[in-house]
């Protein structure tokens, strides 16, 4: 079982920026993908982006250079630096591990006041 807790969501202005961080517990050793999710009031979840073990990044088309996500192997974490926020970016944001099975954080409010 792997365990993902996050942290950073918040509210912020259009046009700041924040960064989320998640954490893995567990059986972290069998985690090749860690990633972000977003859900908006009434849509469905969506890719923001994701990172494998290799490195390998990818990033939703709505990112537009605005967002950065890093990975720390030894600590087990996944970052997601924001910048250039806009309420378009209003949502729950989840934490995401793909390995033996799929994992999700509890997910982490970020709202952008115009």
């Amino acid at each position: 079982q792997v365990r993902l807790v996050e942290s950073g969501g918040g509210l912020v202005q259009a046009g700041g920026s924040l960064r989320l961080s998640c954490a893995a517990h567990g059986l972290v050793f069998s985690i090749n993908s860690m990633g972000w999710y977003r859900q908006a009031p009434g849509k469905q979840r969506e890719l923001v982006a994701t990172v494998t073990s290799s490195g390998t990044t990818k990033y939703a088309q709505f990112v537009k250079g605005r967002f950065t996500i890093s990975r720390d192997h030894d600590k087990s974490t996944v970052d997601l630096q924001m910048n250039s926020l806009n309420v378009d970016d209003t949502a729950v944001y989840y934490c995401n591990a793909e390995g033996w099975d799929e994992y999700w954080g509890r997910g982490t409010q970020v709202t952008v006041s115009s």
